[in-house]
């Protein structure tokens, strides 16, 4: 029996629009969403965001709790107020090793202006952290993300990668890769810790 005119499509439609979506979802899984109001714990001054599910500019910085190498439980949320440069890195990681002292430098530079400094391990071995925190005389919290949850929750795809979050606790800044002095200088202009 003949088909309709235009039949055959049909399944190429359905198939485009499943690919479509496929691609969206995937999309909104790496990247993440952006934060949305929320009118349930709207306050008098307008409603409050809720972090996103991923590090994006201009949203929340999603919120984690891991264990500096005092053994002290250190939680992102708890530094609002101050400005937070999240560093990811690793101790085999030669731009990190680069990149260290000055971080230390800016750390000492401008704590008292309200600088916090979290450099962020992945499993390394506790006494290979400890040994290079030494070895750069690092004054600023170090913590070990030991089940890789944190990696994961700021999509960190290479070392070093850090984010720079503003005293409303707001990621404003990303990068991947070490950062340059000017560029850190710059950053930390933006929010006010200038020279």
């Amino acid at each position: 029996t003949p088909t309709p005119a235009g039949s055959s499509r049909a399944p190429l439609f359905i198939l485009g629009g499943g690919l479509l979506l496929g691609l969206l979802v995937g999309l909104a899984v790496f990247v993440g969403l952006p934060a949305l109001p929320n009118f349930a714990a709207a306050t008098p001054g307008g409603p409050t965001a809720t972090p996103a599910p991923a590090p994006i500019i201009g949203a929340p910085a999603p919120d984690f709790t891991l264990t500096d190498l005092d053994g002290d439980a250190i939680r992102l949320s708890d530094l609002q107020g101050q400005v937070v440069l999240l560093n990811f890195w690793a101790t085999w990681c030669g731009p990190c090793r680069l990149e260290m002292p000055m971080l230390q430098a800016a750390y000492e530079a401008h704590k008292d202006q309200g600088l916090v400094i979290l450099a962020i391990d992945l499993n390394d071995p506790v006494t290979d952290v400890q040994d290079y925190t030494a070895f750069f005389g690092l004054t600023f919290p170090v913590l070990i993300d030991t089940d890789q949850s944190v990696f994961d929750l700021y999509r960190v795809r290479g070392y070093p990668t850090t984010y720079v979050v503003n005293r409303d606790g707001y990621v404003v800044q990303q990068r991947a890769g070490a950062l340059s002095e000017g560029l850190l200088n710059d950053y930390l202009n933006q929010l006010g810790l200038g020279e």
